[in-house]
């Protein structure tokens, strides 16, 4: 994946070069500082969610105004918060101190031998279903394009939200979208972790265009239908 976008136009390649040319050149202890900051990046977006949900409130599952059944935060939700989190935590922990190979690749068992290359290299199981959008385009700047808007579309779906409900309870078309995503998203997934052959490549190509689709057309069609269908 990084090779690709290394290759898919010349300004990544020229950043590619500069990175190298640098006076002090990039190690592994120049990206562990970068990676640092990941999570000071993670408690900024943390705070960031918390100070929206006071200003706007919760959502419910009703989808209407319930400003005078509300509780505040502190003590219900963040008491709450902490269990949910120290059950994660416990499961985390069984996972790591018991069991740490249970997620792993089979592959990384296999002895490493620099004269034979991997015949099917792919990345993690989060990454596979980006993964298989990037190899549904045999361009490679296209494939990196489509990577990258895989990823950015999410931050377009407030823009295209045509509903006027918020809760999905009384929509049922987009409850069915919805489930229909998971579903192109779980087959992306499997896409993804597949040799590049055919009937992969033409089933990876059906569902990144649906999973683009779901986004630009078939959201908000199905926002602006339930509107009329409810007289909102």
């Amino acid at each position: 994946m990084a090779t690709n976008i290394r290759k898919s136009h010349p300004l990544f390649k020229i950043i590619n070069n500069s990175l190298i040319d640098l006076p002090t050149p990039i190690n592994i202890s120049t990206w562990w500082n970068f990676g640092s900051l990941l999570g000071l990046c993670l408690i900024i977006q943390i705070l960031t969610g918390l100070f929206l949900a006071h200003e706007t409130g919760s959502n419910n599952p009703t989808g209407l105004t319930s400003g005078m059944d509300k509780i505040p935060f502190h003590p219900y939700y963040s008491y709450k918060d902490l269990l949910g989190f120290f059950i994660l935590l416990l499961l985390l922990a069984l996972l790591a101190l018991f069991t740490p190979n249970l997620l792993g690749d089979t592959e990384n068992f296999i002895p490493a031998n620099p004269l034979v290359t991997p015949p099917h290299i792919k990345p993690e199981l989060y990454f596979l279903f980006a993964y298989a959008i990037l190899r549904s385009i045999p361009n490679k700047l296209g494939g990196v394009l489509a990577l990258a808007f895989s990823i950015l579309i999410l931050l377009l779906v407030p823009a295209l939200h045509t509903s006027k409900l918020r809760s999905l309870t009384f929509r049922p078309i987009t409850q069915l979208l919805f489930w229909l995503l998971v579903a192109n998203t779980i087959i992306l997934t499997w896409i993804g972790g597949q040799p590049v052959e055919q009937p992969f490549i033409a089933i990876g190509q059906i569902a990144s265009t649906t999973y683009f689709s779901f986004f630009l057309i078939l959201f908000p069609l199905a926002g602006w239908w339930e509107n009329k269908m409810l007289n909102l």
